[in-house]
């Protein structure tokens, strides 16, 4: 127990400082990839251009993240009177048991179970959750699921993983630019070699970018479950409610009909449908993309908890 808050307020007091780091490294690939069209274009203007670019994005991502992710999930607000009743007494007991202010409640029409926190702090927060997951679930794993959700929030997590949805879309959408930049055009230089030079860091930075956007993104999700998961089986004191849940939503094979990478690693388990078994030669490289952790290590570490 005395591990686990050690674990949960180092956890909160270096989440801020992470969100600043994921909007430096993000300011660095959109200026390397900014410097790199106005070298070879010969256009300085054009490495201002995209710093402007990046500070305007990190401003958008702060304030209108949580927004975009509920917007591109399809998520809809629902009143605390009539269908979604008992679902907002479950949010509100398990919000003052944390200490923490009632999320908005979101619903998304789907049948795949799944949920997600989101928001750029505890007074501007939102728990998502599927049509799919309240059909599924009995009251006490529902109530382990939102716990969770809510741990998210009392953790800090959803500040650095709501901004991530964001940066890691425009690093991709600059480097895709960069790209047919280079490709719809031969550049001021007459030099082949600059040319080749030029087409060179295109290819390079279209790949690596994006690549390193999303592997920040997913790691920043994985470190983040096991700490959630722990913490919200404190809340409700039922691991079990937990456990049984993550069973019964990674055993779903259907994938949401709105899932994609950049709000993958929102939500409590993989948007994609049910993990397939991998040959164990690749397994070390396909884990860099896992946007969660294996539901059988959480699972275990579940059922494994003393409190």
């Amino acid at each position: 127990m005395t591990e686990h808050a050690a674990n949960l307020y180092t956890q909160q007091s270096n989440n801020v400082f992470k969100t600043w780091i994921l909007m430096i490294l993000f300011s660095g690939l959109i200026g390397a990839i900014g410097y790199a069209f106005s070298w070879y274009f010969q256009t300085p203007i054009l490495f201002y251009g995209f710093l402007g670019f990046s500070l305007l994005t990190n401003f958008f991502s702060y304030w209108n993240s949580a927004k975009l992710a509920l917007r591109q999930s399809g998520a809809v607000e629902v009143p605390k009177e009539g269908q979604y009743e008992e679902l907002h007494r479950i949010v509100e007991n398990l919000a003052i048991t944390a200490g923490l202010p009632k999320p908005s409640v979101h619903v998304i029409a789907d049948p795949s179970p799944n949920a997600f926190a989101t928001g750029r702090n505890k007074e501007h927060a939102a728990i998502a959750v599927t049509t799919g997951l309240l059909d599924r679930l009995d009251r006490t794993e529902l109530e382990g699921v939102i716990a969770h959700e809510m741990a998210h929030i009392g953790n800090r997590d959803i500040l650095v993983m709501t901004v991530a949805v964001v940066l890691a879309g425009f690093v991709a959408l600059a480097a895709e630019f960069f790209g047919r930049g280079i490709l719809f055009s031969g550049g001021n230089s007459d030099d082949n070699r600059s040319n080749l030079i030029g087409i060179g860091i295109a290819i390079g930075l279209s790949i690596l970018a994006p690549l390193f956007a999303s592997l920040i993104q997913f790691a920043v999700s994985r470190r983040r479950e096991f700490l959630a998961d722990a913490t919200g089986a404190l809340l409700t004191r039922y691991p079990e409610g937990l456990a049984s849940a993550l069973e019964k939503i990674s055993s779903s094979s259907a994938p949401l009909a709105r899932a994609n990478n950049a709000t993958a690693h929102l939500y409590i388990s993989n948007p994609f449908g049910a993990d397939r078994p991998q040959h164990q030669a690749i397994s070390f490289i396909s884990n860099l993309f896992m946007t969660h952790p294996p539901v059988e290590q959480r699972v275990a570490a579940l059922r494994g908890m003393e409190l």
